[in-house]
């Protein structure tokens, strides 16, 4: 089966974390089916971490990478988003497998507020 991205949000520009939630939907729904699913990025000029990671990177959330790469297959991507979605996901891999440390160690580098208090 094939999911256009395009078809899904309406538009060439995929920016918004909404956006990709409905295309998460769709993929999630799949996936529980075992499904294979090529995830079609035709027509799409402009994408965002925040729409990639709504749409594939919590997939790491729900799903193992064994299964997400057997059964999701990325198609009509330009080179430069290709790379963002790579770090999308190299990212989502590093939270999913240790949450609460992920968000310390950004707390951490970021400053935490409460200690500034």
């Amino acid at each position: 089966m094939t999911i256009s991205i395009f078809e899904i949000v309406g538009s060439p520009l995929c920016v918004a974390s909404g956006d990709g939630q409905k295309v998460y939907e769709r993929l999630s729904v799949a996936l529980k089916d075992s499904r294979r699913v090529s995830l079609s990025f035709y027509n799409i000029s402009t994408l965002t971490s925040a729409f990639l990671n709504s749409a594939v990177g919590q997939l790491y959330g729900e799903f193992s990478e064994v299964q997400i790469r057997a059964l999701l297959n990325v198609q009509d991507m330009q080179p430069d988003d290709l790379a963002l979605l790579k770090r999308v996901v190299e990212t989502a891999k590093q939270y999913f497998r240790d949450p609460q440390k992920f968000d310390q160690a950004v707390r951490e580098s970021l400053g935490d507020e409460n200690d500034e208090a």
